[in-house]
């Protein structure tokens, strides 16, 4: 064989070989599909009355995780700096210590982050003025709200969709890994309604598992007494009328005597009703974890409690539509001494759940 020859016949055995290498490279296998989970998540609420949850989002356990994952998620902001998370502090009672949040161009709010736990007992919309009747609806707002994460849900759903992660989830959630901003919705809906507090100290004292101090028993009396103003001796802080219940509130809206008509601001429940008899209402909030969710008002007006109960006390405004229990005691205030307004402070105190701040599946999941 002349030389030529071999050398050819050498170069097409080594490509032979080669082609055989690369047929007998190990391909690498096809991921398995995800599948859904609907494994249901079991809902605690202690002796809180059994909730009436939506039958057309009932909570599973991947369900909620998705939610859970995206109240952390700053990817749900236009420059990716801030989340749900971010106003609604979980060691702040799910709430905001600043009086108006900072939203992602640093422009401030117009109203005070509202707590968020005991969703699940709300039977009167969301936000400060109900403009939202499902709590999936309020969920998707501050996304889009120019003074908070000032984001499109079509961005949003973009950004989701590039995370192996998030597809993951939302296979494990819904069957599909599409993202959608009704699945969105749907999924932060079941997280908010898996947040519950039910284990103050007032709850294990109802259960008779502790008892209440002598100064936290007799704010417990103040509390729940009504005012009488032809025995002030008798006469209690009332606060039971508004704050009732096993979630300390009545699902309605109110005006607590903040302002006169004249210096009203902010006209509350009559921006969404159209109705000038809800000027100056706002949804009464649950007093639960009340002394964690400082500022309070729907302006974050007052910084302690001790301001809250001098307003019940002695600063009551009159306006059209203030509410004839608060407005009754404008003349004579509630009759409350220094001892009273400790008592009460001492008895509030005890509606604080620590197992609620510090409960791990309400934390961050990254």
């Amino acid at each position: 064989m002349s030389k030529i020859k071999y050398v050819i016949v050498l170069f097409i055995s080594l490509l032979f070989v080669v082609a055989c290498d690369k047929d007998e490279e190990p391909q690498p296998e096809p991921k398995d599909p995800i599948l859904i989970d609907e494994t249901p998540f079991v809902l605690k609420y202690g002796a809180l009355p059994t909730p009436d949850l939506p039958a057309d989002n009932q909570l599973t356990v991947q369900g909620v995780q998705l939610g859970r994952m995206l109240f952390y998620e700053s990817m749900l902001s236009k420059d990716g700096t801030q989340a749900c998370a971010g106003c609604h502090r979980q060691e702040d009672g799910f709430s905001d210590f600043s009086r108006f949040s900072l939203g992602v161009e640093l422009l401030p709010g117009n109203r005070q982050a509202m707590p968020i736990f005991n969703m699940a007992w709300h039977s009167n919309d969301f936000f400060w003025d109900g403009r939202e009747n499902l709590l999936r609806d309020q969920a998707l707002k501050p996304i889009q709200d120019p003074l908070e994460m000032n984001e499109t849900l079509d961005n949003v759903i973009a950004k989701l969709s590039d995370s192996e992660m998030y597809q993951d989830q939302f296979s494990r959630t819904f069957g599909s890994a599409e993202v959608t901003s009704e699945k969105m919705a749907l999924a932060m809906e079941q997280f908010m309604l898996s947040i519950v507090s039910f284990n103050s100290k007032y709850d294990k004292f109802l259960a008779g598992e502790t008892e209440l101090s002598e100064s936290e028993e007799r704010g417990r009396l103040l509390f729940e007494a009504e005012y009488n103003p032809f025995f002030p001796d008798f006469s209690g802080a009332d606060c039971a009328h508004c704050h009732g219940g096993s979630n300390f509130e009545n699902d309605q809206y109110m005006n607590n005597g903040l302002d006169t008509d004249d210096t009203m601001t902010d006209i509350g429940r009559e921006a969404v009703t159209q109705d000038v008899n809800d000027k100056g209402k706002f949804k009464v909030p649950s007093l639960r974890n009340i002394a964690v969710t400082a500022p309070y008002m729907h302006d974050g007006r007052f910084q302690t409690l001790e301001e809250v109960i001098d307003h019940y006390n002695e600063g009551i405004q009159e306006s059209s539509t203030a509410d004839p229990t608060v407005l009754n005691t404008k003349d004579t205030g509630l009759f409350l001494t220094a001892q009273d307004k400790e008592d009460l402070i001492n008895f509030l105190k005890t509606l604080t759940d620590s197992t609620f701040l510090n409960e791990a599946t309400y934390m961050t999941p990254f």
